[in-house]
């Protein structure tokens, strides 16, 4: 996951860089600034003195050129020319800057004005090494500079920072306090007519519309609940009824038994979708192999004649902590979809501790559709002409989701597919 730095660290994170950026950049300049000028008003000032050093030289060689503190004039005449210093020979006309070391093994930078001419050869040196102290100096002031505004860029940043975030978490704490009440406190009213205050009025807002969704969706659940459920009892109670009458022909029964079966399944899938809509689990343990023969049983009654033999096996003590309505449609869908799919072989169910393994005998699964198969509205390449809406197995989904279990599909090595549905993290 993208790791975000909180608010408050960006807005200190941008002042320190700010603040040592513009100082790094203004001392850069200085110092590039300072040695060009000085580089540059030294250079014409030797250049001048040479000139004038010379001039001199041809008006009157007997009184050479006075010394100045820094500066010191050297001619050399055409018969002296071997006795130029080694260094100095080869250069041409104009400034340079030389380092060399005295006789005390320390380094001297001086810069070096140069003119020759046919018959002489004239030389002005000018000693910068204070100037080089005097830049070093300036560079470590600078540094200091850098570092001490960066640091005051750093405090300011922790205090504006402070005031910026503060209406922002208040506004997050009080909506962490908002959490579970039935009628929300208002926000707007606690902050100043900013851009955090039409945030909050905007949460007001929104608030507001949840609130009265929820109270429609609770109102809505409740009437479904009871609006539902009445008529299946009719149903279920009339069924029953009438099954007890031992007169009855065997086709009527098998058609009122197979009405008693549908009004248990909706009764089933009620319960589990209002669940689902409150998020809400619901408390129960069930038996799992005993609900898996009862789904076995009325799923041999959907086979339609297909050659297909439906087998439960597995550990009787098996339980699921959750309600059988629940389980029901979870583990009817499954075994629905294995013998809707299978056209001749078997269905074998087997129930394990933690989990409910439905192996099938079907066409299988390609890959595009054990990666889709609970997607809500997909049926898989090989629903071919059957029935339904692809809505089942998402419903799966979302029940695995509320109460943690764990399910998937996948094709057998040999033939058809297995599903499992898992009821703890580590089964």
């Amino acid at each position: 996951m993208r790791y975000r730095r909180r608010l408050r660290s960006r807005i200190i994170l941008s002042f320190f860089l700010l603040g040592f950026g513009l100082t790094a950049m203004f001392a850069t300049a200085t110092v590039l600034l300072r040695e060009r000028l000085e580089d540059q008003l030294i250079g014409e000032a030797l250049l001048g003195n040479v000139g004038d050093y010379a001039e001199q030289f041809y008006a009157d060689p007997e009184n050479p050129l006075v010394e100045f503190e820094k500066i010191k004039g050297i001619v050399f005449s055409e018969r002296r020319f071997g006795n130029v210093p080694l260094n100095w020979r080869n250069l041409p006309s104009g400034v340079h800057e030389l380092s060399e070391q005295d006789p005390d093994g320390r380094t001297r930078t001086y810069k070096l004005a140069v003119k020759k001419d046919p018959d002489y050869w004239f030389f002005l040196s000018y000693d910068i090494a204070q100037e080089r102290a005097s830049q070093q100096q300036l560079m470590y002031a600078l540094i200091g500079v850098v570092f001490l505004f960066s640091l005051m860029s750093l405090v300011i940043g922790f205090w504006s920072s402070k005031r910026v975030i503060s209406p922002l978490t208040d506004l997050a704490r009080r909506m962490r306090g908002m959490a579970g009440s039935e009628r929300p406190e208002k926000l707007a009213p606690h902050f100043a007519n900013d851009e955090v205050g039409q945030l909050a009025a905007t949460l007001d807002d929104y608030a507001e519309q949840m609130t009265a969704l929820v109270k429609r969706d609770r109102e809505f659940n409740s009437d479904v609940s009871h609006e539902l459920r009445t008529p299946l009892a009719v149903i279920r109670g009339a069924t029953e009824l009438l099954l007890a009458n031992p007169d009855l022909p065997e086709k009527t029964r098998q058609r009122l038994l197979r009405i008693e079966r549908a009004a248990v399944q909706s009764t089933d899938l009620t319960t589990a979708l209002l669940l689902l809509s409150r998020n809400e689990r619901g408390v129960g343990s069930t038996p799992l192999l005993r609900l898996c023969r009862q789904l076995a049983e009325a799923s041999r009654t959907q086979l339609g004649g297909k050659p297909v033999q439906v087998h439960v096996e597995g550990d009787p003590e098996a339980r699921a902590e959750a309600p059988e309505a629940v389980l029901a449609v979870a583990l009817g869908n499954l075994i629905g979809n294995a013998c809707k799919y299978t056209t001749e072989g078997e269905v074998r169910i087997v129930v394990e501790p933690g989990q409910v393994r439905i192996e099938d005998t079907g066409p299988g699964l390609s890959e595009e559709d054990a990666a889709r198969l609970f997607e809500r509205g997909y049926r898989g390449s090989g629903a071919g002409g059957t029935v339904g809406g692809g809505i089942g197995l998402s419903i799966v989904r979302r029940l695995c989701e509320l109460y943690g279990w764990h399910v998937s599909i996948a094709p057998r090595p040999e033939l058809g597919a297995v599903a499992i549905l898992r009821f703890s993290a580590g089964g």
